[in-house]
């Protein structure tokens, strides 16, 4: 059964600093696609950041771009998502995800594999 587990979300303060992670379980992630959506409360699923399977394409969101990084460990079956100098607005559910292709990687319905989300508080 192929399973993401997203891990590090927290409480932090405005300015500070958090590290998602996601382990992947039944998938060897080094073939796939991945990728950091955040949802807060009221909006839709959105793209942070995403990662092609070689690190050499990479993408994100305007909202983060120089604040957030994507990372993979392929030997650990890991992704991650360092988050700095957070926002109030950075709060949400932060999910990983899996795909196979880099077409539409910013449409949260070509991802057929999801983690269950963590949540991230930022308070002001």
């Amino acid at each position: 059964q192929v399973q993401l587990f997203e891990s590090g979300g927290a409480l932090a303060q405005s300015g500070g600093s958090l590290r998602l992670s996601c382990a992947g379980s039944g998938l060897a992630l080094r073939h796939y696609i991945m990728a950091w959506f955040r949802q807060g409360p009221g909006k839709e699923r959105e793209l942070m950041a995403v990662t092609n399977q070689w690190r050499s394409l990479s993408h994100y969101a305007d909202s983060v771009k120089g604040r957030f990084t994507i990372s993979r460990d392929n030997a650990k079956n890991m992704v991650y998502l360092e988050m700095n100098s957070l926002k109030p607005e950075d709060t949400a559910v932060y999910y990983c995800a899996a795909k196979a292709t880099w077409e539409s990687v910013r449409d949260a319905g070509t991802y057929p594999n999801w983690g269950q989300g963590s949540q991230v508080t930022v308070s002001s």
